[in-house]
């Protein structure tokens, strides 16, 4: 299914760049980035976020010592991005 219209991403587009990313993609902003694209009117921002959280399950919210993604989870609450505003309809 299409999520981004206005740069064509779908939710495969956007499970497979979490799966193949090195880093934990946790926002929005970097699987644009991923994608080589930008957000334009950022009204798929939540699905994308909702789809990422589903795609790294337990390591969403947070990671356990053991986890490969905690080292990037401690780095990324320092530097997160600031979340997307929706468009206002």
């Amino acid at each position: 299914m299409i999520v981004c219209s206005c740069n064509v991403i779908s939710d495969h587009d956007v499970r497979a760049a979490v799966a193949d990313s090195d880093d934990a993609l946790r926002h929005a902003k970097q699987v644009y980035g991923c994608l080589g694209c930008s957000a334009e009117c950022g009204r798929c921002a939540r699905t994308i976020k909702n789809i990422i959280e589903e795609a790294l399950g337990p390591c969403a919210k947070s990671c356990c010592s053991g986890c490969p993604h905690n080292e990037v989870a401690a780095n990324d609450e320092e530097t997160a991005p600031a979340e997307f505003a929706l468009a206002a309809c």
